[in-house]
């Protein structure tokens, strides 16, 4: 080995000690048990924990409850269960005593949940230790305002947005999309359907839906439903944007798409409409202004989730510990959120994103997991397979770290990745693991993953 060879190792190396002893500058401290420094933590090895049973991180010390096993999805023992592939879905009631998870045939199961204690209970109308079966297809979202309600779309007409009040067990049409005057209009049958995609604004005002296509990917019609204006809409394969407020006419951006999925803001006065190829966009919903943020020339790479009015995403251009924030009425002002960065090297460990806590001012704590998208194990870097949140104010960088995720991604199983959902007070993180790939293959032939709670404090 040259000479300068070794002295440029012994250089990163101590940096990297430098900075992991060092403990991070923080503002307002919303979680004074949680650690802060930066350095390497090891997972101690951990059978799964019985479900419904409170216990501690070894490593952190945060309480943490596994919410479900082999037998929580009774329509299909032995199989996998998950959350939203998507962090900015609320999967949790404004007052956090309830939430829901996903199951392999599509099940949607409410719990009950005692944020003092964090024991998991049934609902009303469901069977003894059992989750409450929804009536709504996977990806609906709870109210920001009314604890009892939830939107969603259902089977067989997901071009209608429903509602479901947990009280009455009733299921309520809000609207049938194909009202709203699209352009072509909505066609019928299979081929035209929903993404399921329900977004909500913070006051419940304005509620968002991609449709249109056959499938995930493949839709291109965008509606926003405001209770008291009514429709509005963008047709993504023509660039019209029309409705019944707001300006009509032809989008400012001049590039057509197709939709994978799209999130209203907190807000309401945005959304942002995620592609397969093209990066995402933003439409600033009372013009007719859509801006791109392209993958090819912007820090517009990595999950992300979408605050009241802004955006924040790992691009990983520097490392994947990069974090940024931005404006979605202005893309380009790109603040970063994690600094002074560690050296260049940290890669391959992608993050899950979740704020459904944030606040107007864009300023509450984004809360992620992390994974090796290789599936590797290894904890040799900071936040290395961890659940973590990330100060957002500006008054400082600072990053607190609960607990191990202990998800081992097996490709190409989406459910093995640390799925992630805060609760809108910020104090509790839903997550998906398959706990070190403990919990073996399931009946359908596919690895088990169960849903987990952290306690955020």
């Amino acid at each position: 080995m040259s000479k300068n060879i070794s002295l440029t190792i012994l250089f990163v190396s101590l940096t990297i000690c430098a900075f992991s002893a060092k403990a991070m500058p923080q503002g307002v401290p919303p979680y004074s048990h949680a650690i802060t420094d930066f350095a390497i933590h090891p997972e101690t090895p951990m059978l799964p924990p019985p479900a419904n049973v409170v216990f501690k991180d070894p490593d952190f010390g945060s309480q943490m409850v596994r919410v479900t096993d082999e037998t929580t999805n009774f329509k299909g023992p032995g199989t996998f269960l998950r959350i939203s592939g998507f962090g900015s879905v609320n999967e949790w009631s404004i007052d956090s005593r309830k939430f829901y998870v996903l199951g392999r045939g599509g099940q949607v199961f409410a719990f009950a949940f005692d944020p003092s204690t964090m024991a998991i209970t049934s609902l009303p109308g469901a069977g003894p230790g059992q989750g409450l079966i929804l009536p709504v297809r996977p990806g609906p979202s709870f109210s920001y305002v009314d604890p009892d309600l939830l939107y969603g779309t259902a089977d067989p007409d997901t071009l209608t947005i429903v509602t479901y009040r947990f009280s009455t067990a009733a299921k309520s049409p809000v609207l049938d999309t194909r009202t709203c005057g699209v352009q072509p209009p909505l066609g019928t049958g299979n081929s035209v359907r929903s993404d399921d995609d329900i977004s909500v604004s913070a006051d419940d005002n304005r509620i968002s839906i991609s449709e249109g296509g056959p499938q995930f990917g493949k839709h291109m019609y965008v509606v926003i439903y405001d209770k008291v204006l009514g429709c509005r809409w963008y047709n993504t394969q023509t660039g019209e944007i029309g409705g019944q407020w707001g300006p009509s006419g032809i989008a400012s951006v001049g590039t057509t798409f197709l939709i994978r999925h799209a999130h209203l803001a907190r807000s309401g006065k945005y959304i942002r409409i995620a592609t397969d190829h093209s990066g995402w966009y933003v439409w600033d919903l009372a013009t007719l202004h859509v801006t791109q943020c392209d993958l090819k020339t912007e820090s517009c790479n990595g999950y992300g989730a979408v605050g009241y009015d802004t955006f924040i995403n790992s691009p990983a251009k520097i490392g994947d510990i990069d974090v940024v924030k931005r404006p979605l009425a202005d893309l380009a002002q790109i603040t970063p959120l994690v600094y002074p960065l560690p050296p260049p090297g940290y890669w391959g460990q992608p993050s899950n994103f979740s704020w459904n806590n944030v606040d107007e001012n864009d300023s509450t704590p984004v809360c992620g997991s992390k994974y090796n998208y290789e599936g590797d194990p290894t904890i040799d870097r900071p936040l290395a397979g961890e659940i973590f949140c990330i100060e957002t104010d500006g008054v400082s960088s600072t990053i607190w770290r609960f607990a191990h995720d202990r998800a081992i991604y097996v490709k190409p199983y989406f459910h093995t990745q640390p799925l992630a959902n805060v609760s809108p007070d910020g104090r509790f993180f839903l997550f998906v693991s398959d706990w070190d790939a403990q919990l073996g293959i399931g009946t359908d032939g596919t690895p088990r993953s169960d849903v987990f709670i952290v306690k955020l404090e």
